[in-house]
Order: structure tokens, then C-alpha cells, then sequence
């Protein structure tokens, strides 16, 4: 088979319900679904039973919660196929996602790693529609993570830029990689780390997908794909207090690895300083709110001392200050 769909998913019962149903509306139904349940409260199987008439479903039942990042890698490991494509159990597939990326793939076989768009929509907007969803409903015109409208090949490195995606790969949605490479490079993560289950909380446990890509894909051709294919549900995660971490720390981190593993010099310095645009202010709301924004994960003299020679960071101050005059503005 050409392509897995692997779903990490804990606790999220009604929205496993509409992801599984947007696979199920697919255009090409030659695929399969591989999902790891991470011991959650609820009976999942009961969810997916009535899918496995529709769709090739393999399911497993954690014994115990493994945390995130174990999580996926037990749902990479199920996978049979050429190709992975992570996705959240908050995710949704447009009809032809998987009959486009299969002819994409096709055309390109030297391409070892596809970036896919997405788009974004509020998880309320759902709420207005019978369970499970049907994405025949979905408005028009939603947001694009990436506002770039040309699809094109290029190395794996040139997708290491905020006009593709401001997370730089930290969102793993908009992946689709050959299993090989993945399943080959494993030994670069430090299964110690990884082991902490706590959101966000090391490089390891937030990164770990971004450490294996660079093992795996750094020289590789990779593609650009700017239509979006998949729908990324807001309003759904549980650490979005969390992000003004995930924004100033983990992403700044993410940049310093490429760096390590050849990212282009000026590219990083580029990068490295728009990742910091709201430096100050997310740092002084993390000081704020310490336990529930994560400020035990920080450590001061590299997450701090060491970015204070971007120009951006000392310019968070006056970007927080124009936001909140035209926001005022516009009332």
C-alpha cells in the first residue's frame, strides 16, 4: 500500500469520530489507517467499529498512557506502507486529499518528502452540523497555514522558512515521508527524554519528529504542495496555554537543530530572528502565569541571555504595542 494515515489519539472521542469520517468520504479509498489509542477513558474501539467496513483500519490499545511522543511513535511503528501521513484525531481530510497525494507521489518519485498545506477552521464551526461531520459542509475560503500559491520541488531544507509554515515543520500534519526513512533513523532520539510526558516540557518529547526528518530527509528532494488537503481544527487542544512556550522556546530550538544538521547560515539567522517577533511579551505573560505556561521548562540563559542579539526580540516590545493600538483602533 502507497499510504497510511496514522493517528495518535487520546480522549478525544468526537473528534476521532469526524476524523475517521472524512477518510471514510475519501475519493480513493486505497489506503490504510493505523490509530493508537494511548489509554484514554473512553472505548474507541466502539468508535471506529462501525469505519472498518469502509475503511482498512489497524487499532491498538496502549496499556497505559505513554505520553505524546511515545504515542506516535507506536502509530509510525503500525504503518506497512510507503508513505506516512501523521494526522490528529482533530484533524479532517478534504474528500480528495488522499486521490491527490497518491497521483502527486506517482509523478514524483524522487521525492521523499511532501510539505501539504492545510487549512484552519474553529471546532465550534462543526457544532452547527449533525455527528459525525460531513466535509461537504466545509465554508469556503477557510485560512491557509501557508498564503504561497505555487507548488514546487525543492530540498528538504527549503522548507525551513516562515512564509511555508511559521512552525517549521513543529506541526507534522503537513507531512507526508517515506516510512523507510523514518523507520531508519530512530536512533537519534533520546528515548530518556522522550519519556516525559508532560506537553512541551524538553526538545525531546516536542521535536523528536523534526530530529528524525533531518536524519532521514536533509539531503533529500522534497515538495511543496500548496493546495490544502487537510483541515487543522482550532479550539480543540489541551496545551494552548502552553504556546507562548512552544512559540519563543521549542520553535527557536527546532531552528537551532536544523541549524546544526546544515541549515544555511543567513536562512537560520533569518529565521531565528522572525521566530522571535513576540519575545518579550510571551516571555513577561510565561513570568506571569509560571506553572500554567510551562516557566519551570525555561532555562534562562539559553532561551533568554542567548536571543537578546536579535534584532526581534528587543522589537517584540514596539510589535506588542502597534498590535494593541490597532486592535483599539479597530473597535
Amino acid at each position: 500500500m502507497l499510504i497510511s494515515i496514522c493517528i495518535p489519539t487520546y480522549n478525544r472521542p468526537e473528534n476521532l469520530l469526524n476524523c475517521l469520517n472524512s477518510l471514510s468520504l475519501q475519493t480513493n479509498k486505497n489506503f490504510e489507517v493505523c490509530i493508537s489509542d494511548n489509554c484514554s477513558d473512553h472505548d474507541i474501539k466502539k468508535i471506529i467499529e462501525p469505519f472498518k467496513e469502509k475503511l482498512n483500519i489497524k487499532f491498538s490499545k496502549n496499556e497505559k498512557n505513554l505520553g505524546a511522543a511515545l504515542n506516535f511513535l507506536k502509530v509510525a511503528s503500525m504503518s506497512e506502507s510507503e508513505f506516512i501521513w501523521f494526522l490528529g484525531d482533530d484533524d479532517l481530510l478534504i474528500p480528495s486529499a488522499i486521490e491527490e497525494i497518491t497521483k502527486l507521489i506517482k509523478v514524483n518519485p524522487d521525492c521523499d518528502f511532501y510539505w501539504i498545506n492545510s487549512s484552519h477552521l474553529d471546532n465550534n464551526y462543526l457544532k452547527n452540523f449533525n455527528r459525525p461531520f460531513n466535509t461537504k459542509f466545509l465554508p469556503e475560503n477557510m485560512q491557509k497555514l501557508s498564503s504561497l500559491n505555487e507548488d514546487k520541488k525543492l530540498m528538504f531544507f527549503d522548507l525551513i522558512k516562515h512564509k511555508i509554515a511559521f512552525d517549521y515543520l513543529l506541526g507534522v500534519f503537513v507531512c507526508v515521508f517515506r516510512r523507510e526513512g523514518w523507520k531508519n533513523n530512530l536512533h537519534v532520539i533520546d528515548y530518556e527524554k522522550i519519556k516525559d510526558k508532560e506537553s512541551w516540557s524538553n526538545f525531546e518529547n516536542t521535536c523528536f519528529h523534526i530530529k528524525i526528518f533531518c536524519e532521514a530527509f536533509k539531503n533529500s528532494t522534497s515538495y511543496f504542495y500548496s493546495k490544502p488537503l487537510s483541515v487543522n481544527l482550532y479550539g480543540v487542544r489541551e496545551w494552548s496555554d502552553i504556546y507562548p512556550l512552544v512559540e519563543i522556546v521549542r520553535i527557536p530550538e527546532a531552528l537551532d537543530y536544523y541549524r546544526s544538521k546544515g541549515l544555511n547560515y543567513f536562512q537560520y539567522i533569518y529565521e531565528k530572528n522572525y521566530s522571535l517577533r513576540n519575545f518579550f511579551n510571551y516571555f513577561f505573560k510565561i513570568y506571569l502565569n509560571k506553572k500554567k505556561m510551562g516557566y519551570k521548562y525555561i532555562n534562562f540563559k539559553n532561551h533568554f541571555l542567548k536571543n537578546l542579539i536579535y534584532p526581534n526580540a528587543w522589537l517584540s516590545i514596539l510589535y506588542f504595542f502597534i498590535r494593541k493600538i490597532i486592535k483599539k483602533g479597530a473597535k
